[in-house]
This record gives structure tokens, sequence and C-alpha cells, in this order.
């Protein structure tokens, strides 16, 4: 089990909510907490703010929409020594500043486990038949500039809702809000799909959170394509 904090704003938007909960340790669940790691940057209509610093109601900056309202902020805590959890969990990964151009990132950046990279790469299009595609972060790890670590400490990670997916601009560097994707490919059912939904009390329902803004590739994916 893993225990999760959720902030969000109550449907008339006039105040923020809060409450912590257990919820199982699979994907479904952690994809939606452990995007971002403390101190990662976002622009809003008040300047660059840390992660964990941003309250639902506040306006975020994404690239596709210009500003537009937080409405959920979900947190975990990555705990390496934690028994039987899935190995991706107890990783994060740190992006050096200027790694992948100029101020991407402007600093340097630390991500969590289940964080994604907004990609462009030839086959890409192949693929998918868009441009770019969403890719995790963990996927681009060389060793070198990308890099993998375990934190020695129990570390906070977070995820941001808004009314549908965007694309966000984090330390100069683009990811994803929250989606949580194909619903039939959580492998969630019953009163474990009730939980899940729970934990987003800002959306009406399963069929709420909209269409994804651009299609989920793994870098494996992009290199079996180069090799055919």
């Amino acid at each position: 089990m893993r225990r999760v904090e959720v902030a969000h704003l109550s449907p008339s938007g006039t105040d923020i909510r809060d409450f912590s909960r257990l919820v199982p340790a699979l994907p479904a669940f952690e994809e939606a907490f452990a995007a971002f790691a403390r101190g990662t940057l976002m622009s809003t209509d008040r300047g660059l703010v840390a992660v964990e610093d941003l309250l639902p109601g506040d306006r975020v900056r994404t690239v596709d929409d210009g500003f537009q309202t937080l409405l959920w902020h979900g947190r975990t805590m990555i705990v390496p020594q934690a028994q039987g959890q899935d190995p991706v969990m107890t990783r994060l990964t740190r992006i050096a500043a200027d790694a992948l151009g100029i101020a991407r990132p402007m600093t340097d950046l630390l991500l969590g486990p289940r964080a994604r990279l907004v990609h462009r790469a030839p086959g890409i299009r192949k693929l998918t038949g868009a441009d770019l595609a969403l890719v995790p972060a963990r996927d681009f790890v060389d060793g070198i500039n990308l890099i993998g670590l375990t934190p020695v400490a129990p570390t906070p990670v977070c995820h941001l809702g808004f009314a549908r997916h965007h694309r966000l601009v984090a330390n100069g560097v683009e990811v994803e809000s929250f989606h949580p994707g194909p619903m039939h490919a959580l492998g969630l059912r019953g009163d474990l799909l009730d939980l899940y939904m729970s934990c987003f009390p800002h959306i009406a329902g399963p069929d709420a959170f909209g269409a994804a803004i651009l299609p989920r590739l793994r870098m494996a994916d992009l290199d079996l394509f180069d090799v055919a």
C-alpha cells in the first residue's frame, strides 16, 4: 500500500479541500502522484513557483492553451527501502542544466519515476501520426546528462491535474499534466476503480478525463523503428 495526499478545488471553486488515504501500490495509482520532485519550477500568472508550493486555484501556464486553473495536486513519497514495490518507484531522474538544449532545463531538473517528457523524433509520426509523443523521463537516462538516482531518504513527489490534459513547462522542459491514459488499460474494476476515481474529486467520472493531448510511447518503440 502507498499513502497519497490530495488537495483539490471545491466544485464551487471557492475553497481548497484535502484528504489522505492508502491506495494499492499499483502503476495505475502511482502514475497519478509521482511526476515531479520538490523544487521543480512551473510558470504561473505570478511568476515561477515550485510545484510543492502550487495550490488548487493557481493559474499555471500551459504550452497548448495559455494559463489554466490548477484543480488537483496529488502527492506521495518515494521510499526506496520499502519492500515489495515496483523498482521503478525507487528511482528519480536528474536532467542536468542545458542537457536537452539551451535552458532545457534552465537549472537541474529532478523528476519523479512516472514523469514523461514531450519528445520529437522522426519515428513518432510513422508510429502514431503525430509529430510529438510523451516518453517516460527514465527512458532518456544516459548516465551522463540524464542520470537515474536513488534518494537516500524518503522524498516527496507530486503531480498536477487540470480540467483536461495539458503540456506544461518544468524548468524549461516540456512535460505533461496528469492523465490516466486509456481507462481500459488501467486494469481496474469494481471497488478498485471506485477507489481510484475517489482520488480525483474534480473529475465527474472515468470518461471525464477527456482525450490525451499526445500519444504515449517508450523509447524502445522508437529504437525498434530505427532498427527496422
